[in-house]
């Protein structure tokens, strides 16, 4: 069958498949609610309370609520609740599931079996075994961290993130979600500088807290809520695509005459078949306590978006792993393929993971449950939340590099700045009233005395309007909208574990230096408040270049920004070289979140990353240009000969073949030189390859340059051949399926 057969018929069997129903319990005879089942796949807090001594279920409660490690004197108690559980689920296998530094999930099956002393079969389940692992796991990326011949990697259990069940194909499967490292205890995944992040980030806002006179905080964690955006297509074309299946996102194709200009699809109805499979989806999740509340159409035609409640962030960045793998698991079920990929389809919306982030209290008093980025009701409160508030932007300023550089994919780059996506330019929104309330702090228009200027500048008015005062700028990379930052630059493929890891971390060092300055302000007499708002002043000063309430995809902000001393990192290496700075080794020195090594092997790992995504890209690319598009311009060119010839043979005066077939032929002969530049580009790209940083930068110029060239020339072919010999699903059919 001929590829023009093979899309035909793909075609057909699109238009005539019906929405298959979901498997889910509201849809069966007797529906269940959500509640019910919510949860049942996970042995959170009611399972280990139904199931564990109280003491023990009190100790591991401790652990959870303040981050502590696991005492290890419960551990066989809870290893064997842990066995019942599963095993009365029908689980015959458990491993460590754990996040290496390939942005996914990985994990090694063990079963439950063993053999007695007698050789009979009987489960175990040890202590051990639930706390610690060793998967080897040496062909994960360590940027230099270990030798692959060096093989021992350890898992060890996280026991603030419940365990769960992964079902597939029939089987179950108990997950134990867990750090990695390795021998000498360096971090080899993306959730332990994480979780040091977050202890370091704890430790410093407790000290702030107390220097302030707030005191009880046994811990201060961070909430988040990630907005994951993604594509549906039908299967079927994705599996005629090769830049889909290799690159996840498609190298050629001519702009539909439609896209979303109309913008009728954000928000719009959900279609039969993505509503069936958003449905099974939601329930897999809520079977593993992830709380997906949100789901709709989003701005790019088969764009969709799914959201969860906040939850502390570890969770948050397991969970937001588990919503994309079982995206694409139960697509696959209802012959759908999801597009995690930035920029799937060129000259429309990219896609992205808004990653909602914010600041609360662990604690036995009236603290307890605070949300530091929200404004409170005394001057006092106002004040903390300021305090914080200048935190943040602290730290955004000083390490704007560092944050472009935790966005920096090969995919992001397609995405920042185009269309709602932010641009490469880091900046900070804070809304018409907090920048009025800021600038007014900075003028000293509301005095010197705490009380007295935040009575004067209504802070605590703000909850009542926030929404108003927070109105979105889809142009900010990072905005605050109300209680919270959202960081909406991270892209949507990623793992939100190492750009969160980074806003902890500068938002960690701001406070500490705060903390510091604040202090020194003390010394010299007068009320905490007082010195408080002093120091506030200054810090919103000395940031004032990092906030911008305007257009961030205009011309002047790009000449704004660069005189205000702000980075423009378009492209990723760039982005990724800022790991490599004096700021970013005196940052992760100093709070001890990374080791220098730790820090070089992060750039190394996405520097290669990257090297590696954008050469599969071109030889994907020269491929199908070999292999699909010149082969059919010829066939194209051969039926316009054929014609011309035998129009002339006729005696036909007018022949249009021929002036079809010179144009097209230039195009072809057009297309033929500029994949040959290609395919040298490709060879000097490998020869470079030892050097990832020089490879890199020839990516990002020649290698980019060859690609952009081949696709303007396939595009422009696609159009003039007539559609019988176009070989691959066209943009027209793939997002706006019939």
């Amino acid at each position: 069958m001929s590829a023009s057969s093979n899309r035909a018929a793909v075609l057909h069997a699109i238009s005539t498949r019906p929405a298959q129903a979901p498997d889910v319990p509201a849809m069966a005879k007797d529906p269940k609610p959500t509640s019910s089942y919510f949860g049942q796949n996970t042995f959170g807090a009611r399972q280990m309370r139904d199931k564990l001594p109280k003491d023990v279920f009190e100790k591991l409660s401790e652990c959870i609520r303040l981050g502590k490690k696991i005492d290890r004197e419960i551990a066989p108690a809870v290893a064997k609740a842990v066995k019942e559980w599963a095993i009365s689920h029908g689980v015959t296998h458990f491993c460590h599931w754990f996040q290496p530094q390939t942005g996914l999930t990985a994990e090694k099956h063990d079963a439950f079996l063993t053999l007695d002393a007698n050789k009979n079969a009987v489960e175990q389940f040890t202590a051990e075994q639930l706390i610690q692992s060793e998967p080897d796991a040496s062909s994960f990326p360590s940027g230099g961290l270990r030798a692959t011949w060096e093989a021992r990697g350890y898992t060890a259990w996280n026991p603030a993130s419940p365990l769960f069940i992964m079902e597939a194909a029939g089987t179950k499967t108990l997950c134990i979600p867990s750090v990695f490292i390795g021998y000498n205890g360096e971090a080899l995944d993306e959730v332990t500088p994480l979780f040091r992040s977050s202890e370091i980030l704890s430790n410093a806002a407790r000290e702030l807290l107390e220097t302030i006179g707030d005191t009880g905080a046994l811990r201060v964690y961070t909430t988040m809520g990630t907005e994951q955006e993604f594509f549906v297509i039908d299967r079927s074309h994705f599996a005629l695509r090769p830049d889909l299946v290799m690159c996840c996102r498609s190298l050629v194709g001519a702009p539909p005459p439609r896209g979303q200009q109309l913008e009728d699809h954000y928000f719009g109805g959900i279609p039969e078949r993505v509503q069936a499979f958003l449905a099974e989806v939601e329930y897999e999740l809520y079977k593993l306590a992830v709380p997906i509340v949100t789901r709709h159409n989003e701005v790019a035609p088969c764009q969709f978006e799914m959201a969860p409640m906040f939850e502390e962030t570890d969770i948050a960045t397991d969970h937001n792993q588990l919503v994309m793998s079982v995206l694409k698991d139960v697509a696959l079920r209802h012959g759908l393929q999801v597009l995690l990929h930035e920029k799937p389809f060129a000259g429309i919306n990219g896609s992205g993971k808004h990653c909602n982030w914010s600041l609360s209290i662990t604690s036995d008093n009236a603290l307890n449950g605070i949300n530091l980025l929200k404004p409170g009701k005394t001057p006092h409160q106002n004040l903390r939340f300021l305090m914080f508030l200048a935190a943040v932007l602290k730290g955004v300023h000083k390490h704007q590099g560092l944050l472009r550089a935790g966005i920096a994919t090969s995919g992001n780059e397609h995405r920042l700045g185009a269309n709602e996506a932010p641009p490469a330019i880091i900046s900070v929104f804070m809304g018409a009233a907090l920048t009025k309330m800021i600038e007014d702090i900075i003028a000293g228009r509301a005095g010197t005395k705490a009380e007295q200027a935040m009575l004067q500048l209504g802070v605590a008015k703000l909850p009542e309007v926030e929404q108003d005062n927070t109105d979105r700028n889809r142009t900010s990379p990072f905005a605050f909208t109300g209680a919270k930052f959202e960081f909406r630059a991270v892209g949507s493929s990623q793992s939100i574990a190492f750009p969160v890891m980074l806003v902890n971390a500068v938002v960690a060092e701001a406070i500490i230096e705060i903390t510091a300055a604040l202090k020194a302000e003390l010394k010299s007499g007068g009320s905490v408040d007082d010195a408080a708002l002093k120091v506030v002043r200054k810090v919103f000063k000395e940031t004032s270049a990092i906030r911008f309430e305007g257009n961030g995809y205009s011309d002047a902000w790009v000449k704004e920004a660069k005189k205000r001393g702000l980075l423009n990192l378009r492209r990723a290496p760039e982005g990724l070289a800022q790991l490599q700075t004096k700021a970013a080794k005196d940052l992760f020195k100093s709070t001890k979140i990374l080791t220098e090594a730790e820090l070089e092997s992060r750039y190394h790992v996405r520097v290669e990353r990257y090297v590696k995504d954008v050469l599969i890209e071109m030889e994907t690319l020269a491929e199908m240009l070999d292999t699909q598009i010149l082969p059919a311009g010829y066939a194209y060119l051969n039926s316009l000969a054929e014609g011309a010839a035998k129009s002339k043979q006729a005696g036909i005066r007018v022949v249009p073949q021929k002036a079809a077939a010179e144009a097209t032929g230039k195009v072809v002969v057009a297309l033929q030189t500029k994949t040959a530049a290609l395919h040298a580009a490709i060879k000097r790209a490998h020869a470079l390859h030892e050097d990832g940083a020089k490879c890199a930068a020839f990516l990002t110029s020649t290698g980019s340059d060859a690609m952009v060239a081949c696709r303007e020339l396939s595009d422009k072919l696609e159009v003039s051949i007539g559609d019988e010999y176009c070989p691959l699903p066209r943009y027209r059919e793939m997002l706006f399926p019939v």
